[in-house]
């Protein structure tokens, strides 16, 4: 790893194109919140270590279906909880169409695990996001508990064959997928994927002891400079980008301190609270 290389990445580091119009991109806002999403279920048909959605259930705070958010969105994420596919593609056709039709031009995210051929969404999102952390089927199943590698592959395939802006989202599990996730880019390069949107894992305690029993290595996990220097690696092989409220804080961090710097700084792993969406809910769309 060239040294001038990677100082240069760093204080250059994009943010997803998912991100742009976020709250947390604004450092005067005290209490950012996720863009406005439309929740569907919180279903999934994955069982993944780290899901927040599933804490939500645990706690009692998940989502009823419906719209969360302003009544001038410039971007709605379908969904930020369970899987959206599951109640069909035609029927996720339908509900985008309704919230154009009731707020015109505004950007459509899907968030989707991938295991749900999307691609006939082409025209209607205007990104897709697949969130996939495995470089091959045996980690995948071992971090999703599903045997499904393949398929989310092959879906992926077809939805940038389909022309529909794709990004894959993968969540860094230090101990567990580290040079794993680095194979993966290589992989997502040769299929078409546009960018790789690489996140630090949030560590609830609800799954914090099978998280450690597969490997996860917490003290690492706090390491901002260790984070960086995989997201880095995956950039040699295709775009890849980190959350935008990250990008934006460490431009502020490098502002004091120097890139090698980094080493002394942790972020904080545990999360406190459940998770829950902030904005209000406003309505729902029969399908």
């Amino acid at each position: 790893m060239s040294k001038s290389n990677f100082e240069r990445f760093i204080r250059n580091v994009e943010y997803s194109k998912h991100c742009i119009h976020c709250e947390g991109l604004d450092l005067s806002i005290k209490d950012p919140k996720h863009h406005p999403s439309y929740e569907i279920t919180t279903s999934c048909n994955l069982n993944c270590v780290y899901c927040y959605s599933r804490v939500a259930l645990l706690n009692g705070t998940a989502p009823r279906p419906g719209y969360y958010g302003d009544e001038n969105p410039r971007a709605i994420t379908i969904s930020q909880y369970g899987e959206p596919l599951l109640i069909g593609v035609k029927k996720v056709a339908y509900i985008i169409k309704r919230l154009r039709e009731i707020f015109g031009d505004v950007r459509i995210d899907l968030q989707t695990n991938g295991t749900v051929d999307f691609s006939e969404l082409n025209g209607l999102v205007d990104l897709a996001m697949v969130s996939l952390d495995s470089s091959n089927p045996d980690l995948y199943k071992r971090i999703t508990g599903k045997n499904l590698f393949g398929i989310v592959i092959k879906n992926i395939e077809k939805s940038t064959d389909a022309g529909i802006t794709t990004i894959v989202r993968s969540v860094y599990l230090p101990g567990i997928n580290d040079d794993n996730i680095i194979e993966l880019s290589k992989i997502l390069k040769e299929i078409g994927v546009h960018e790789m949107f690489v996140q630090p894992c949030s560590v609830y305690n609800e799954f914090k002891d099978k998280l450690i029993s597969m490997g996860f290595d917490m003290e690492r996990a706090e390491s901002i400079y260790d984070f960086l220097k995989v997201v880095y690696r995956c950039s040699l092989n295709l775009k890849t980008v980190i959350p935008g409220c990250m990008a934006v804080i460490l431009k502020e961090i490098l502002k004091q301190i120097d890139v090698n710097d980094l080493r002394f700084v942790k972020r904080r792993i545990i999360a406190i609270h459940p998770p829950r969406i902030k904005r209000n809910w406003r309505f729902t769309i029969e399908v």
